[in-house]
């Protein structure tokens, strides 16, 4: 073995160990008690009493909802012939699902999410922002944002949370309505 060779494999070997030792240590350190402050108190705001206004709760779509969604949309896609990608972001635009038909272009995927991101971001449905554009030219330059039909919000109880998106067919129109279907297969 060459000296650079042996630098290499015991400097390896040290740093091996000592991340070993170091999560011995770690793991065996007894956790710290929260401060009280930090502690969430039950909301029994039901009950009369006033809860923790320090904290929120949220709805959120689950797997299952968003996966369904997807099948749906590609589903009513693939009744008229239709080659799409199918998306469905949660409330902060992070991906839950994305399904590619077969036979949809390759521009599709990032582009199904895009839309998703942007109908939940605004709560509307895309058709309707590219309408924003005219106003406020500089909405396209938002990083992430696809103003292009073809997204639309879920909602519940009126907030957003979640965004479907649909690319592929030759309009927005189309990706719009497939992304429509997703929706009303949540309300089943």
């Amino acid at each position: 073995m060459n000296t650079r060779t042996r630098v290499l494999t015991g400097t390896a070997l040290a740093v091996a160990l000592g991340a070993g030792a170091f999560g011995a240590v770690s793991a065996s350190a007894a956790p710290a008690a929260a401060p009280a402050s930090a502690v969430a108190k039950k909301d029994d705001s039901k009950n009369g009493e006033a809860g923790d206004k320090n904290f929120t709760t949220t709805t959120h779509l689950t797997v299952d909802a968003a996966t369904r969604a997807a099948q749906a949309a590609l589903q009513a896609a693939k009744a008229e012939n239709q080659k799409v990608t199918v998306a469905v972001v949660d409330r902060n635009g992070n991906t839950i699902v994305t399904l590619r038909g077969d036979g949809a272009g390759p521009q599709s995927y990032e582009s199904a999410q895009r839309k998703a991101y942007t109908a939940v971001s605004w709560n509307a449905p895309t058709s309707v922002l590219v309408g924003r554009l005219a106003q406020t030219p500089n909405l396209k330059d938002i990083p992430g944002t696809l103003f292009l039909g073809g997204g639309t919000p879920v909602q519940a109880d009126g907030a957003p949370v979640a965004g479907i998106g649909v690319a592929g067919a030759p309009s927005g129109e189309l990706d719009e309505k497939f992304a429509k279907a997703g929706v009303d297969a949540l309300a089943k």
